[in-house]
């Protein structure tokens, strides 16, 4: 029986995160510190599947000299990579963090792939299925990359007799959506690049998300609010909010969305239901933000976090 984690996470990054007192436009500013890693959606999850006991292989384009350097430091993070190459150089990403906990993302779009080099992803992906047992798509594609690119991954996982989880946004997770895979699970920003925002408080907001989300082809959504929990809905009427535990000390809230795909789709490779899969999810979110580096957790918090995440 298949116990590992297939992570599609096509558009790597270098990240630099940084820490300055204030973030102002227009000012010529210093960082009092700054912290260089390799990084993307896709390797926020595998991080997490490795800090969770569960063997993960992440499958990546590595384009140019800064994608061979990013590979190598990944290897040196002991994550397994499966590199595709291709044309151009390796995005990065600056990840500016605030005294008063204000966090700004600055993401380039990555290289520019064409269809040979697509093709050449779906091949490296299904060559790994039969050895893994739930497939996490992550994370944004490159451009050129087509347009219902997880659409096409989902269904290639389920051919294979693989659950396929797909954390996206805008236009890659409409298209996937087309496939029904086993579970979406966006932001509440993400969701409502799909299927619109009606306003409202967050809560209300993501749960109407998913429950639209499922409406539209997913087996099952979940959309999560950052701080606030995550709603469920399943394609059986299943509905609940899953309030997130209080977080005293958040060192850096990035990769927490990251870290409960993990956590959600290494539960559902284990056969547990979506509930549970889902409060597994949030409570490994939870133990990610008092961690300094995206992607990262002290598993035994998660489980002692888990206790907290109650659905209402």
């Amino acid at each position: 029986m298949p116990t590992r984690m297939l992570v599609a996470g096509p558009n790597l990054t270098i990240d630099r995160t940084a820490t300055l007192d204030e973030l102002r436009p227009g000012a010529v500013l210093r960082f009092e510190r700054v912290v260089v890693t390799p990084g993307g959606k896709g390797l926020n999850v595998a991080r997490a599947a490795r800090a969770l006991g569960v063997d993960a292989l992440l499958v990546g384009f590595v384009p140019g000299e800064t994608g061979r350097a990013g590979a190598g430091m990944i290897a040196r993070e002991g994550v397994a990579l499966r590199a595709v190459e291709c044309g151009g150089e390796l995005r990065s990403t600056a990840i500016v963090m605030e005294r008063d906990g204000r966090t700004t993302v600055f993401n380039e779009p990555g290289p520019q792939i064409g269809a040979a080099d697509w093709e050449a992803y779906e091949a490296a992906v299904v060559a790994s299925l039969a050895e893994h047992g739930v497939l996490v798509c992550s994370g944004s594609v490159p451009p050129g990359s087509p347009v219902d690119a997880y659409g096409r991954l989902a269904r290639l996982a389920g051919g294979a007799g693989r659950p396929c989880v797909v954390d996206a946004g805008g236009a890659t997770l409409a298209h996937a959506l087309a496939t029904a895979p086993e579970v979406v699970c966006p932001n509440v920003v993400e969701a409502e690049e799909v299927v619109g925002a009606p306003g409202g408080a967050v809560r209300e907001r993501a749960e109407a998300a998913a429950a639209a989300l499922v409406g539209r082809g997913a087996r099952g959504a979940i959309v999560t609010a950052d701080a606030a929990g995550a709603a469920l809905a399943g394609s059986g009427g299943e509905r609940a909010w899953l309030p997130a535990p209080r977080i005293a000390d958040v060192r850096n809230p990035v990769g927490a969305g990251d870290v409960f795909a993990c956590g959600l789709a290494a539960a559902i490779e284990r056969g547990e239901p979506l509930l549970e899969a889902a409060r597994y999810g949030v409570a490994a979110a939870a133990a990610s933000v008092e961690w300094p580096t995206a992607g990262e957790l002290d598993p035994a918090r998660a489980a002692e976090l888990l206790g907290a995440v109650v659905a209402v």
